[in-house]
Formats: structure tokens, sequence, C-alpha cells
């Protein structure tokens, strides 16, 4: 596949659920992307065939988009936007975004709060445990004697 051909796949599978702009400025990054790829050398091809299926990127971004709140009204294109290069130093361009979108992402988070609850419960309760027979007698000394101080 040509870069032409990824870009107007990509743009093709874009245009469904994002606006000019946004769209746009995938399509510019892709193509900086490709074109800095080849310029260090490398066939437009193999860079294409890495980059993958176009339709897989744009679900990725569509969905990234989505989690970040960003829908097509209220996804407002900035002027003073990053450039490819900036963007390179990222890595190596996969988008990593921790949401709780899973039923079981959810799951864990509910059990780490709980597990943590628990532990917390564990280590007073070993505390006390630890010092009761110490504090007790002596809790129950201080007040006989107060009782016993307070008759004469």
């Amino acid at each position: 596949m040509t870069r032409s051909e990824f870009l107007n796949k990509l743009k093709e599978a874009l245009a469904n659920d994002l606006s000019g702009p946004v769209i746009q400025e995938n399509v510019n990054y892709y193509s900086g992307y490709i074109a800095d790829e080849v310029r260090k050398g490398r066939s437009e091809e193999e860079v294409v065939a890495e980059l993958g299926d176009p339709w897989a990127i744009a679900r990725t971004i569509i969905e990234s988009l989505e989690i970040q709140g960003n829908t097509q009204e209220d996804y407002g294109y900035e002027p003073n936007r990053q450039n490819y290069d900036q963007r390179q130093q990222s890595g190596t361009g996969q988008v990593h975004i921790f949401g709780l979108d899973t039923w079981w992402k959810k799951l864990l988070l509910v059990l780490g709060i709980v597990g943590v609850f628990m532990l917390v419960i564990a280590v007073i309760g070993g505390i006390f445990s630890l010092l009761a027979p110490i504090l007790v007698p002596l809790i129950l000394m201080i007040i006989v004697f107060r009782i016993i101080g307070s008759r004469r």
C-alpha cells in the first residue's frame, strides 16, 4: 500500500466520527511520520506496512478521543499544536490510556480499595491485640486507685 492510499483510507475511516480539523491533524501527523521514515532510507511500503491497518489506527484514535471526552461537537482546533518532531519524542506512537472503561478494571479498582481498607483494619487490630494484655490491667489499676483515692 502506498502513502496516499494509506492516508486516504485513514481519512475515510475518521470521517464518520470526527470533525475536519481533527481528521486533518491526524492525517498530517501520519503523513509527516511516513515522510520522515522515508528520509531515513526506508521504503514507503515498508513504513506503511509497519503502521498496520489504517482502520485499526482510526478506531484507536476515535476511542482515545472518546475516553478523553472530545467528541465531534466539543473538540477544538488548536492553532499552536505540536508539530511532528515534538510528538515523535514521546516514543513509538502507541496510545496508552488507563481508563475505567471495562468491567474488570472497575472490579480491580474496587477490590484494591477493599484490600487496602482490610489491611488497615488488620494492622489496627494487630496493634490492639498486642497492647490489650498490657493496657487493660493498667487501665483497671488506674480506675481502682482513683476510686480508692476518692473515698479517703
